[in-house]
C-alpha cells in the first residue's frame, strides 16, 4: 500500500528574494480550459470543444509589509515579476522528499493591505496575473505554459507546435 505524497513545506520567492517564514498561505494557479459545448446533426449528444486556456493567477499572502513587493505594483511588462514556489512533497511511507517547483511570470493585479488594527496580524493579500507558468517535479518539467510565445508543453509534448507552424511562427 502506498500513502499519498503531501506538500510538507514550501517557500515563495519573489524576484529571487526568499520569503522564508513570511508566506503563510499560497494558492497555486488553477489550470482551466476554455470549453464550448457543440452538437450538430448526427450527434447523439454534445461534446466540448477546446478553445485554449483561461487566464492564470497566483493568490498568496505575505505576513507583513515588504518594500520589494510593494515597489512592483504597476509594473509595465506582462512578465515583469518572477515568482517561484518551491515545495517539498513527501509520503509517510518513504524517507525521500520530492521537489515541487512552480515558476511563474506576470504582474500583480491586486494587493490588499487588510484592516489596520493595533495588536492584530498584518498581512498583504496578493493576486498575481500570470503570462508564464512552469511546473516541475524532481527537476523534470511536467507542464510549461507561455501564453505570449504560444507554448503549451505538457509531459514533453509541445501541443501548440502544429499551430505555430500553421501560423508561420515556427
Amino acid at each position: 500500500m502506498a500513502l499519498p505524497r503531501k506538500l510538507k513545506n514550501f517557500i515563495v520567492f519573489n524576484d529571487g528574494i526568499a520569503y522564508m517564514g513570511e508566506v503563510p498561505e499560497a494558492d497555486l494557479p488553477t489550470l482551466t480550459r476554455k470549453m464550448e459545448e457543440y452538437r450538430a446533426g448526427g450527434m447523439n449528444g454534445p461534446i466540448k470543444l477546446d478553445n485554449g486556456m483561461e487566464a492564470l493567477e497566483f493568490n498568496w499572502t505575505l505576513a507583513g509589509f515588504e518594500r520589494s513587493l510593494i515597489a512592483q505594483w504597476g509594473t509595465l511588462s506582462h512578465s515583469g515579476v518572477l515568482l517561484r514556489f518551491a515545495g517539498a512533497i513527501q509520503s509517510d511511507d518513504e524517507p525521500i522528499a520530492h521537489a515541487l517547483e512552480v515558476v511563474m511570470r506576470g504582474r500583480h493585479e491586486e494587493m490588499s493591505f487588510g484592516t489596520a488594527k493595533a495588536g492584530d496580524n498584518t498581512q498583504i493579500k496578493v493576486k498575481s496575473a500570470l503570462s508564464y507558468y512552469k511546473l516541475s517535479l524532481d527537476g523534470e518539467v511536467v507542464i510549461e505554459i507561455d501564453f505570449v510565445n504560444m507554448i503549451e508543453n505538457i509531459g514533453g509534448e509541445d501541443r501548440l507546435a502544429a499551430t505555430r507552424l500553421a501560423l508561420a511562427l515556427a
